[in-house]
Parts: C-alpha cells; sequence; structure tokens
C-alpha cells in the first residue's frame, strides 16, 4: 500500500509556492488515490494533469500498483480546510450546526477559532406591525461547525 503520509508530503511540496492547496488526500486499501486540491482563484484542468504526472513518476507503478485521481474541491463541496473559507470572505455561504442549526450568510471574517457570518433575520421593531430584515453579525466557531459549503443560489 502507499505510503499516504509520504505522498502527502511530496504534493504538499509540489504545491508549495502556488496559489493551489491541498483539500483531501485519501489512500483506501484497494490503493485507490484520490487527490483534492483547490485555489485562491480558478483550477487548471492541465495543473492537475500536471501534478497527477508528478505523482506517478515520484511513486512509480512497477513497485505498486495503484489508481490516481486528482481534482479540484467540487464548488458544492463542503469546505474542509482553513484555506476553503478564506477563498470565500465576501460570498454567501451555508453552515449547518452540531446542534443542526442551518445558517445562511456572507462570510466576513476568517479568525483563529472560527467565522464570522452577516445573516439576515426579521425582526419586528417596537409599535411595528410588520417585522423587517436586519442584517446581524454571527460567529461560529470550528468547533460548533459540522459543514459549510458555498452557497450556490440560482
Amino acid at each position: 500500500m502507499i505510503d499516504k503520509e509520504a505522498l502527502q508530503r511530496f504534493v504538499e511540496s509540489r504545491l508549495e509556492g502556488t496559489d493551489y492547496f491541498l483539500v483531501d488526500l485519501s489512500v483506501s486499501p484497494a490503493n485507490e488515490i484520490k487527490v483534492e486540491i483547490d485555489s485562491m482563484g480558478p483550477i487548471d484542468i492541465d495543473y492537475c494533469v500536471e501534478l497527477s504526472r508528478e505523482i506517478e513518476e515520484a511513486f512509480p507503478r512497477d513497485s505498486e500498483d495503484y489508481e490516481l485521481e486528482v481534482g479540484s474541491a467540487g464548488l458544492t463541496s463542503p469546505f474542509k480546510v482553513r484555506r476553503q473559507y478564506e477563498k470565500h470572505i465576501g460570498r454567501d455561504i451555508e453552515v449547518r450546526t452540531k446542534k443542526g442549526e442551518i445558517v445562511r450568510g456572507t462570510l466576513r471574517r476568517v479568525e483563529e477559532g472560527g467565522i464570522a457570518l452577516d445573516t439576515r433575520v426579521k425582526v419586528r421593531p417596537e409599535g411595528a406591525k410588520r417585522p423587517v430584515e436586519q442584517t446581524v453579525s454571527r460567529e461560529i466557531p470550528f468547533d460548533d461547525i459540522r459543514e459549510a459549503s458555498y452557497l450556490l443560489v440560482f
């Protein structure tokens, strides 16, 4: 079986100095390797092909056969690393908390311990007949996040 730690070190060394970063790397018992990368900008398919070839050169299939897939984090895939949150600052995201709550809002900040969202809530001002929407800042610690992803709105 492929040494996952050695593979991860290799991939991270290849991404160093680029806009790309490692999101996930998995090696199944059947030697199916999946490398998921992302970037602060668009993902170039040619870069994924180049990285795949570099992995195949560094880990020859002659010594151990494996299946390799190098791809980008999908637009609606859950965030797995902090840099994905940073990439989406200023964009709408959806957060599912460990308590089962769904929070949608504009990601404003990513801090050491969590994120800050601007959310829209309805409040009824005193004496008003109808509620009005207001923007409220909400901080969510990373420990409370079960899943977060880009909010794709049509």
